[in-house]
């Protein structure tokens, strides 16, 4: 059992403010304690570190000749052209310029989502019939293989 009298109270508060914690809740029998530091925007901090990661990919994808399909509508995402039907793509697919890679459905409309490049897809982001939004990458594409 922990026992809290304001003095021991005041030494958790002191050492919380002194600490990286930003949040502490001690629960003892019936007293309840929760500390929350203000003023610290952690949306700010991970924001900074998505920022920095995806800037490693985006340098990563460079180094490895990766070109990246992104989405350029809203909509549901479908890899065949149909139900039970073979996808139009698949990891190691050799694409050329103009080969549809997909279908974004938007508002009643199927709108084929073509390779602007020639390549072999490495990566396909996104499952089958998720909705995507404008400019979620879709597919990784190795370019430079003159085997295609």
């Amino acid at each position: 059992m922990i026992y809290l009298d304001i003095k021991g109270i005041q030494e958790i508060i002191k050492a919380v403010d002194n600490s990286s914690l930003t949040f502490l809740e001690i629960i003892s029998n019936d007293i309840t304690i929760r500390m929350k530091k203000e003023g610290l925007d952690i949306k700010k901090e991970i924001k900074v570190e998505e920022a920095r990661v995806e800037t490693q990919l985006q340098v990563k994808d460079k180094i490895e000749n990766l070109h990246v399909i992104k989405a350029p509508l809203v909509g549901t995402f479908y890899r065949a052209p149909g139900p039970n039907l073979k996808p139009f793509v698949e990891v190691g697919t050799k694409v050329k310029k103009g080969d549809t890679l997909c279908i974004i459905e938007a508002m009643k409309i199927m709108n084929e989502i073509q390779s602007d490049v020639d390549g072999e897809i490495v990566e396909i982001l996104v499952e089958n019939e998720t909705m995507v939004e404008y400019g979620q990458e879709l597919f990784k594409i190795k370019v430079g293989d003159r085997n295609v």
